[in-house]
């Protein structure tokens, strides 16, 4: 069953689109994630789903509700986790939880959230002396405290260092299986491919590819990438592979993105030539090969969404 449903929703400003006709569905009970470069419309999308902002066009519903007209109702079931946000600096986490916690008419128990979140030793902490990571944490809990069916999480892990951005990792994933639908936002592929049942790739205001991680993968130009670096020059050989999409050779080391066929044709190919190939490594392409091949040559001229500008 979709709880959130978007349909051809347009969104433009100063005359410039930045949603263009964007479609999809998240079923309850996944993690769904919106991927794109910077400037894609991705924050955009999701804040027209968290009804604070107005589409041009199109529909979205949440549980069947209009996040606008009905914005009292989505509020209660919909909880979210800004792009950016700031709490007052000398509020404390057990301060914060509990103002939030009297928005709602039956909120969650904010102490077994603290608990839960690993927050219940920093209730008496403040707000300003906060690590990013324990930051991140609170967010998730104030996203939460209203016991919410849908969780939107914007960028969540941007700015964190890889211990406290895989823990937050660990975090989404006990949200879902609470049963919490989650909506994340993100521009990272490691995280993106750990975390996501499925994900909407958003390019140009457009949906480039909606599919599973691995059929995003599998979509890709080159679903193998073989490396290793040869006992001779090879670039002429080389150049020819069957099922070979891209190659190049940097200071003497052989890449070549490419399919299973191009890897049993490398291998033939050093074994008749009689080439040894030094630290040879033969990986599955990921998500970061998938994403590049969507999105080529996307990128806005400064690199920040339109919304990052204000506009």
């Amino acid at each position: 069953m979709a709880i959130i449903e978007v349909d051809g929703v347009r969104k433009s400003y100063a005359g410039r689109p930045a949603v263009d006709g964007v479609s999809f569905t998240v079923e309850e009970g996944e993690i769904f994630g919106i991927l794109g470069p910077n400037g894609a419309g991705k924050t955009t999308t999701v804040e027209c789903v968290e009804g604070l902002r107005i589409p041009d066009a199109g529909t979205v519903r949440v549980a069947g509700l209009d996040p606008v007209a009905d914005h009292d109702r989505v509020t209660l079931l919909l909880g979210a986790q800004l792009q950016e946000s700031e709490l007052q600096p000398k509020i404390t986490v057990g301060e914060a939880l509990e103002l939030y916690s009297a928005f709602y008419p039956d909120p969650a128990d904010w102490r077994s959230l603290a608990e839960r979140l690993g927050l219940h030793t920093k209730l008496t902490s403040r707000f300003g002396l906060l690590s990013g990571g324990q930051k991140q944490r609170l967010s998730i809990a104030l996203a939460l405290v209203g016991s919410p069916r849908v969780v939107v999480l914007d960028e969540l892990t941007t700015g964190l260092d890889p211990r406290a951005r895989r823990d937050t990792w660990q975090l989404i994933e006990e949200v879902r299986d609470s049963g919490v639908t989650v909506l994340l936002v993100t521009h990272f592929m490691e995280e993106a491919q750990r975390l996501c049942d499925r994900i909407a790739v958003i390019d140009k205001g457009r949906i480039a590819a909606l599919d599973t991680p691995s059929g995003l993968i599998a979509k890709a130009g080159s679903s193998t990438v073989i490396s290793f670096t040869p006992s001779r020059p090879l670039d002429d050989e080389l150049t020819r592979l069957p099922g070979a999409a891209s190659y190049e050779s940097r200071n003497g080391r052989v890449v070549i993105n490419g399919t299973d066929e191009t890897v049993n044709a490398v291998i033939s190919l050093l074994a008749r030539l009689r080439v040894t190939a030094h630290q040879l490594r033969v990986c599955e392409a990921t998500l970061d090969d998938a994403f590049l091949d969507l999105t080529e040559h996307s990128a806005p001229a400064d690199g920040r969404d339109l919304t990052e500008r204000g506009v």
